[in-house]
């Protein structure tokens, strides 16, 4: 079984919304190892000094049966203005593996455009890095089927913010943009990208 991940948001020298990450930490190590002792990743990760509080880092947990590495970096938001459509039938990604080739392969598919918006067995799922959220009227929908289910959008579902549903590429229309989410990028201070730059 290949190694997977956990990204985790560092802002003020705290680890954001942690206990989402145990979550999805334990039901991994349950499904690929299963290992069910429940484990905190807290108790496994020392903050560096030299981080500085006003500024936001990722921290990267690489694990198997135990974890292997914890790093961590400055994080920068990657600006994304376009997306493709990129086929990605027979990908499975549900867990987040740390071999991200295949996804890898398919953003090399992206022509001019930011990133992909992949497109499994007829449905939208997620881009390259996110899961994603399309607005039709005052009200959000995310892929009911996403490659990953994300953490903040099992917590944005949670909190009724999101509505999720089955929706295709000829569906697009429908709505007026679409939003990126992952656990380092904040919901509120995400801006949305007009659906007419997906290509």
């Amino acid at each position: 079984m290949p190694s997977c991940l956990e990204t985790i948001c560092v802002r003020n020298r705290q680890l954001q919304h942690i206990s989402a990450h145990n979550d999805r930490f334990n039901r991994t190590r349950l499904a690929c190892w299963q290992m069910n002792d429940p484990a905190r990743l807290e108790d496994f990760i020392k903050l560096p000094n030299w981080l500085l509080p006003p500024e936001i880092y990722k921290c990267r947990v690489t694990y198997g049966p135990d974890i292997e590495t914890i790093e961590f970096e400055p994080y920068h938001i990657r600006p994304v203005q376009s997306l493709a459509l990129v086929n990605a039938n027979g990908l499975m990604y549900s867990h987040k593996y740390a071999d991200r080739q295949a996804i890898n392969n398919l953003f090399a598919r992206r022509g001019s455009a930011d990133d992909i918006l992949l497109v499994r067995d007829g449905l939208l799922t997620d881009t390259s890095y996110a899961n994603v959220a399309l607005l039709a009227g005052n009200r959000w929908y995310t892929p009911a089927h996403p490659l990953l289910e994300g953490t903040q959008r099992a917590r944005l579902l949670a909190d009724g913010i999101l509505h999720p549903a089955d929706i295709r590429p000829a569906d697009l229309p429908r709505f007026e943009s679409i939003k990126l989410m992952n656990a380092m990028l904040d919901w509120e201070q995400t801006t949305p990208i007009p659906v007419q730059a997906i290509r």
